[in-house]
């Protein structure tokens, strides 16, 4: 099988897809915020140790700027910024801000978010006429049912849109009142059209989002974190993930958690690297696929003309 060797850490990247004749990545699944949110964030991941009994240092804790710097020494030529609110009131505000940041960075998509709240049609139908290309859903962060009858709506929206949402909706790193890939089964069930990527290809509960992916053709995964060392140790994969991903060619995107992620980039694309290898019907055009071409076509961009970054702060 011809692949390429691995990265064996970001300076490597560039060569590594360079031998995949691919002209960089496309990534679904990145985080940019308003930096008070981000600030929290972070505060958050530093008691990671409480909250998940494990470190969880924050690899790209970087002014905004040197972070994407960083993605496009990376070869990262598209990728989507996700939002994600935790209280009513705060999915406009952070979808209006996600529309500017794109608007400043043109590498950046635009996204949206929601949360269950009256006005989410409102907001979240102008996004869509705005332009947006995907929306981030978390159900562990938000707390909130991914079936509640305030978001019946938005569903409905966002599947007659063909619009997909990245949905954080399993139970890793650790269980939320109303996660768990049986919960929003339930949200595909009445909304079958609707197009989903099970960020964290729906970790812990890998064969569950396989078994999604068999029912619901436009459901497909992310690799963020995923196979990594530092996912392993909490949540390995089956032995079968690779022959399991070679029955759904297609069906799998880059993500990454960038710039959250508590260890280098290169380490998740090395991860996705050893799928390829396991399994001899995936190789090469799998590589091509997760890393460029399904999550450019997920996202409608034309890496083509990848345009350079503007050197304003958002």
């Amino acid at each position: 099988m011809d692949l390429p060797a691995p990265p064996v850490d970001d300076a490597d990247v560039p060569r590594f897809t360079a031998e995949l004749d691919l002209p960089g990545l496309v990534d679904v699944h990145v985080h940019f915020l308003p930096q008070r949110m981000l600030d929290k964030v972070w505060a958050y991941f530093d008691a990671a140790g409480t909250h998940y009994g494990t470190e969880w240092p924050v690899r790209y804790r970087l002014p905004e700027q040197e972070r994407l710097a960083a993605l496009e020494r990376l070869g990262v030529l598209r990728f989507a910024p996700l939002t994600y609110p935790h209280k009513p009131g705060m999915g406009e505000w952070l979808t209006g801000w996600a529309g500017e940041f794109a608007d400043a960075h043109p590498r950046a998509v635009r996204t949206a978010t929601l949360y269950p709240e009256p006005s989410v049609v409102d907001y979240l139908g102008r996004a869509v006429e705005q332009g947006a290309r995907v929306v981030k859903v978390h159900v562990q962060v938000g707390g909130f049912d991914p079936r509640d009858p305030l978001l019946r709506d938005a569903w409905g929206l966002l599947a007659d849109a063909g619009v997909p949402s990245v949905v954080h909706c399993g139970d890793g790193p650790i269980p939320g009142e109303h996660t768990g890939l049986g919960v929003f089964a339930e949200v595909l069930r009445a909304h079958p059209r609707l197009p989903v990527v099970l960020a964290h290809a729906g970790m812990p509960d890998f064969r569950g989002a396989l078994e999604l992916l068999e029912r619901h053709p436009n459901v497909v995964l992310d690799t963020t974190m995923v196979g990594t060392g530092f996912s392993q140790r909490m949540a390995p994969l089956p032995p079968d993930w690779p022959a399991r991903l070679a029955e759904h060619p297609g069906r799998v995107v880059l993500g990454t958690d960038f710039p959250n992620i508590p260890y280098a980039y290169a380490e998740q694309l090395a991860a996705i690297a050893g799928w390829a290898a396991a399994e001899p019907r995936l190789g090469r055009s799998f590589l091509r696929s997760v890393l460029h071409d399904a999550p450019a076509a997920l996202l409608g961009v034309d890496t083509a003309e990848t345009p350079a970054d503007s050197p304003r702060s958002s």
